[in-house]
Parts: structure tokens; sequence; C-alpha cells
């Protein structure tokens, strides 16, 4: 059969927007919020973006509820705009919709729905005694960065606003509470909040009452289940955009209410659905601003392990998690400068060319395998994993170590994937958690075969990279969106047999020399962390 000519295809795309054919999903993610909107055959036919960055107040990340629905808005104009652009159609309704955003943190809110203390974020790590006692307490493994770990941080400081919570949740578990009226919660980001039982779905209840007789606690006038939103997994309509939601996402009054929507979830649930890694022994490795590999479980592990993460998948199911804080900042931060230098010169280049180019330099031929004896520390923020409570990007090298463009890309990557891999060595090496498969995910990965190569010489296992791997965690979310409308098929099989029938991948096995080279550099690495924690108490935090 012939193809569609072009006027044709935007016709059907059209037809498609005019009868709701379509889903949308949204996701805040550290440095973007990004809206895509798909067709029913999971093609993106609009999408719109705001670009925005946290920022320190008094000594901890956040940013303004202000500055959320002000990107919200743009972002969602945008693929408006897109949407009229393209396909002559005013947006008045949409299929479904999803809400996805950087999981954990801490956003508190009283009786009467006002934000009690400034949106603390996951980048935070004052929560190191709070994580500490819980986790001895469960003997379940309590990041830093979860809900409960800030909740409980900030009962122990004594602080004055604990006493005022009526409700706690996630930056997506917020903007859906606004936009619909319902206190729910994807399971998958539910669980960076609170350990989920996998076989309920629901908070595991052991542990809320242990959480709950804790002296400090029990002298609150709340119960902590009382507090969080409600787990819903995959599948499961969780609401209407009402009135006042429709207006909070497209202020100018084209966006009818009703539209049903799917849960809010996490990046990582989001990363797990775009890579097709829900079945168990299958995972992901999910590159941004923070970098997580994540692998579905088998059964619970062994024993407490501080360096993984316990959450689950968008359908509830057990997953292993080995989540830094630190992966691409610094790393953009060093190519911007080159930038720079080619700007400064006369010959400015665009990014995709920039990143390009320096990417395949750590790979050539020039490149020593181990980096030359070069070492690179990414650390804008704390890192649980490296024992950072704070961080402070650095770059070290020998005096007779070989300095050159090759050695110094190979060295920004390689200490990219170095903080993840401290976990997931933990899980293969410890715990011997069997992997299928493992998936790369993120804009990191579209240089071909470069990403690829490094991190299956970090984890030893190959990589594969999906014809999807760019599309990010908005694409996921608007997929998870789109399955609500193939419920009672398991997620699984949705994804396997809908979503990702006949895509295209690349898989890169580990190359020897590379596997070596990046255990060298590993070695270094951890061997160095004295001149991290040295650069943290010689050069201040903020600048006055």
């Amino acid at each position: 059969m012939a193809a569609a000519n072009p006027g044709e295809q935007i016709a059907e795309i059209a037809q498609k927007i005019r009868g709701g054919r379509t889903s949308l999903g949204i996701e805040f993610g550290s440095t973007r919020i990004k809206a895509v909107l798909i067709d029913d055959t999971y093609s993106t036919i609009a999408s719109g973006d705001y670009q925005w960055a946290s920022h320190l107040e008094d000594g901890l990340w956040t940013y303004s509820l202000e500055e959320v629905w002000k990107g919200l808005q743009t972002a969602y104009s945008s693929m408006a705009n897109d949407v009229y652009n393209a396909y002559g159609e005013r947006l008045t309704s949409i299929g479904h919709i999803g809400f996805s955003a950087m999981m954990h943190g801490y956003l508190a809110f009283d009786e009467n729905g006002e934000l009690l203390v400034p949106f603390r974020t996951w980048q935070n790590t004052n929560t190191h005694e709070a994580h500490e006692r819980l986790s001895e307490l469960f003997q379940y493994n309590i990041p830093e960065r979860w809900s409960v770990a800030h909740l409980y941080q900030a009962v122990l400081n004594g602080e004055e606003h604990v006493s005022k919570v009526d409700y706690i949740t996630t930056l997506a578990g917020y903007v859906h509470w606004k936009l619909t009226g319902r206190r729910v919660l994807g399971v998958g980001d539910a669980s960076g909040m609170f350990p989920i039982d996998p076989a309920t779905h629901a908070y595991e209840t052991e542990l809320l009452d242990k959480f709950n007789t804790l002296p400090e606690v029990s002298a609150q006038p709340w119960k902590l289940a009382d507090l969080l939103p409600e787990p819903l997994v995959a599948g499961t309509p969780a609401g209407e955009l009402t009135e006042v939601g429709a207006k909070l996402l497209d202020p100018t009054g084209t966006l009818q209410p009703g539209v049903v929507l799917a849960p809010p979830e996490g990046d990582a649930g989001t990363g797990m659905v775009a890579t097709n890694s829900v079945r168990v022994r299958t995972g992901n490795v999910s590159a941004g601003t923070s970098i997580f590999a994540m692998v579905v479980l088998e059964g619970k592990l062994a024993r407490l392990h501080p360096e993984v993460d316990l959450v689950t998948t968008p359908a509830g199911d057990l997953v292993g998690m080995s989540h830094a804080n630190n992966f691409t900042s610094d790393l953009n931060a060093w190519v911007g400068l080159f930038g720079q230098f080619a700007q400064a010169i006369g010959h400015p280049v665009d990014a995709g060319t920039l990143f390009g180019t320096l990417f395949r330099a750590a790979v050539s031929d020039q490149a020593d395998s181990d980096c030359g004896g070069l070492i690179n520390y990414p650390f804008r923020t704390g890192e649980f994993l490296a024992g950072l409570s704070e961080g402070r990007p650095l770059f070290a090298r020998g005096p007779e170590d070989e300095m050159s463009l090759a050695n110094f890309m190979r060295a920004q990557l390689f200490s990219a994937f170095s903080p993840v891999k401290i976990g997931m060595d933990v899980m293969t090496n410890d715990e011997g958690v069997a992997v299928d498969s493992l998936v790369g995910h993120g804009g990191v990965f579209t240089t071909p075969k470069v990403a690829q190569k490094i991190l299956a010489a970090a984890f030893g296992t190959p990589i594969k990279v999906m014809s999807t791997a760019a599309e990010g965690g908005a694409w996921g979310m608007a997929v998870l969106a789109d399955y609500l409308w193939h419920t009672p098929c398991s997620l699984a099989d949705y994804l396997d047999n809908r979503v990702f029938a006949g895509a295209e991948s690349t898989t890169e096995a580990p190359d020897p020399s590379d596997v070596a080279g990046f255990e060298a550099f590993f070695a270094r690495f951890r061997k160095g962390l004295p001149i991290e924690h040295a650069a943290i108490a010689s050069i201040p935090l903020e600048t006055k």
C-alpha cells in the first residue's frame, strides 16, 4: 500500500486531535518541563517545553511554586501552538493526560492547602540523620531524598511547621492535586515517599506503625498515613480535569474540563516505560541531571543495602535502584566552555555538533583506556553514594598524566557514570541480581554508540538503546496516559505488544579494553575522594 502523502497525514492527525485520540504527558525534569502529545500510534505529534533550574534558598535546593505554574503553562502553550501551526486545530480536548516529575522531595501543606515551607527537592542531602534512623528502624533503606526522610528530619529538627502539616506529596502529585482535586499518586512515585508492599500496592502497614510509634512522631497531632497521597497502579483512572484545573493548565480557556487523568508518576517510572523495562529481570539506566540504574527484582533483597533504593514500577513490582544525584550538570558546563571557545575564535557550532564531536573524542584511538590518569568529580550537589553531604565539581591530574582532549572527555564521561556504578555493583555482585537486558535512556545516548560503550564498560553488560531513547519521560508519561484505554491488559504486555512492537534498537557489548580501563579509572576515582572532601571544606557552597 502506498504511503499517505504529507497532506493526507496532516488531515489524519487533525482528525485524531478532533476525536480525542491523543494522550498528553508533561514531565517536570530538573532542568526542563516538557509537554509531549502523542497519537494512538505512540508517535509524537506536538511538543513544547520550558527551561528552569533549582536554586538555593537558606542552603536548600528549591523551585518556587510560581515557576511551577509558569513553566507548566508555558510548556503547554508551546505544545498547543505546535498543534495549531502543524494541523490547524485548537486543543479543546485531549484523550488522556498524565503528569510526571522528579521524584521524592518534600512539599508540605496545611489544612487550607497552603505551602508551609519552600519545596525541598530530591537534591537536598540535609536529611542524613533521618535516613540513618529510619533505615535502621525499618531495616529497609530510606534514602536521604525520600519524602518521609524530609518529614522526619523536620520533626527531629523541631521545625515549627511540622505540627501544621495536613498533606505531603511530590511535585507530580501536587500538580495533579491542583488540577483534579484528587490526593493520589502513581505507585512508582509513591514508593519514593514511603515503602510500598509489592503484594498489596499500598504503603507497608508495619512500617507505618513503627514510624507512628516513634516518641517524637507520636507527639504530633497527625498519623503518617493521613498525610500521604493514595497510591494507584498504572491504568487506574485518577480523576478528571476540573474547571479550575483546566484554567490553570490553559489560561486561554480553550481546553475544556472533564479530561480523565492517569496516576501522576515519577521520572523513574516514566523512564521504565520509555525503555520497555517493567518486566522482572529487565532494567534501564535513565541519565539526565541525575542518573539511576534500575532492575525489576524477582524478590526482596536478602539484606539492607544503603546503596540500593527499593521502589516499584508503575504497575507496583519491586525495583532495585542505584541513584546518583549528579550526572550531566558538570559535563554540560565543560561542553559549554568549549562552545564559548568556538564562539570566541569565530567558529560557533550548534549543540549537536559540539556534543557529538567531544563525545566521539572520548572513544577515539587518541584516548587512553583509563583516561591517561586524569580524574574528574562531577559533584554539583551532595552524593550519598560517595559519602558527600555537599558537592564541588572539580578536575584533577598528576603532572605526568596524559592531558589531551580525548582523555579529558573520556574522564568526563567515566566520572559521570562512576557514582551510579557503586550501587549497581552492590546489586549484581553482592546480591546476585540477574539482569536479562539493560536499556540506556536519555539525551546522553543520542550521540551514537559513545555513552553506550562507556556504560557497557562500567557495568560489564551489553547496553541496548532503543529508537525512543531521546523521547524522554514526557513521552513515557503520555504512554502511561494512553494505557488507560488498554486495561486489563498488563502493562508489560501492553508495552511489548503495542507500544514497542517492531521498535528499532542497537546494542553495544562491553569491550574488554574499555572494561579494564574503566575499572582502573574507578579505583582511582574512589581512592581520590578525599580531594573532594578537601574541596568541600575549602570552597564556599554559595557565592556571596
